[in-house]
């Protein structure tokens, strides 16, 4: 019982970190926070699914490199934001601008 609730609290992580994601679209910084707490969501939920199939760790490794890389960018494109416009709101940032 206690396996059958973890798997749906996992999903109603990932869920409401969507739900976030979906509805702050007014600052990057809350959706790289929202994107952040999506991918531990999943992490944690990969790792119930490894230890219950009894599979090797080594894929867990794989993901959370990749999402180490996925936050560093997130976090650079933040900077570079932040430096060339002053501030992280959407509404500030327009594609046609050098």
């Amino acid at each position: 019982m206690l396996m059958f609730l973890n798997k749906y609290f996992y999903m109603f992580m990932f869920l409401c970190g969507g739900w976030v994601f979906v509805s702050k679209r007014k600052h990057l910084l809350l959706m790289l926070l929202s994107l952040e707490f999506m991918v531990v969501s999943l992490f944690m939920g990969l790792m119930l699914f490894l230890k219950l199939f009894n599979f090797e760790y080594y894929f867990s490794m794989l993901f959370l490199t990749f999402s180490v890389c996925e936050g560093a960018l997130g976090l650079g494109m933040l900077v570079s934001m932040i430096r060339t416009h002053g501030n992280d709101y959407f509404s500030s940032f327009n594609s046609m601008q050098c």
